[in-house]
């Protein structure tokens, strides 16, 4: 815990920026799906000119609202979600969305998933999301995504490969956490741990999370 008061001292006050896309790269992998409009629904509320634009998540928070119970609106956030995801460095993005808006149980799987989020059952949502070309960076994202309990709940938290090197850098393991090594539980053990640490550090969980992706594993001070 300690080592992480640093961490949050030494980054006060930096927050995370909107992210790059190129609505190009991804039309050709949208329009066959009918979902090419996402691209310019973002032209309405994403900055960015010419051929990049940028996302926030303000501006997913703001489409699910929108989206209400609406499938097809749940199916935009989706999409949504996996291009902030992806922005300008992960290429493969539009091509794993294409994988998944072609899986027949898109609908049903997005819509239990939300269900069990907001539910509060994480380690549930977890079991239940499988999609083609969608794994744990992803779809975690999508959980954070659709969470819109208030600020009370333990909401849900994003978990990739570069906050898993900051934790481990840290000491953390995440089975040793959970007492198990079924990924369901340990992800909730993590969710959990973020939000008790973000609490004793009097920060959000959201934020903390934000910071151990952008430290990558850096979390000695000659890393950083």
């Amino acid at each position: 815990m300690e080592q992480l008061r640093k961490l949050v001292d030494t980054h006060a006050g930096r927050s995370q920026g909107p992210v790059r896309f190129r609505p190009e790269t991804w039309r050709p992998w949208l329009e066959p799906h009918g979902a090419g409009h996402v691209l310019d629904a973002e032209r309405e509320h994403a900055g960015g000119q010419g051929q990049e634009r940028r996302i926030s998540r303000d501006d997913l928070a703001a489409i699910r609202e929108r989206a209400g119970d609406d499938p097809d609106a749940l199916r935009d956030l989706f999409v949504a979600v996996m291009i902030w995801g992806s922005g300008t460095t992960n290429g493969r993005g539009p091509r794993y969305t294409d994988a998944a808006l072609s899986d027949s149980r898109l609908e049903t799987v997005l819509r239990t998933t939300r269900e069990s989020v907001r539910e509060g059952d994480l380690s549930a949502a977890y079991g239940q999301f499988t999609l083609h070309g969608v794994g744990r960076s992803f779809f975690t994202k999508w959980f954070a995504a659709v969470d819109d309990r208030g600020p009370e709940c333990e909401r849900a938290l994003i978990l990739d490969n570069r906050v898993f090197h900051s934790l481990n850098a840290l000491g953390w393991s995440s089975w040793e956490a959970a007492g198990t090594r079924r990924w369901p539980k340990r992800y909730a053990a993590y969710v959990s741990a973020m939000h008790a640490w973000a609490g004793e550090l009097g920060v959000t969980a959201g934020w903390l999370e934000w910071l151990l992706f952008d430290l990558n594993g850096r979390v000695h001070g000659d890393d950083l």
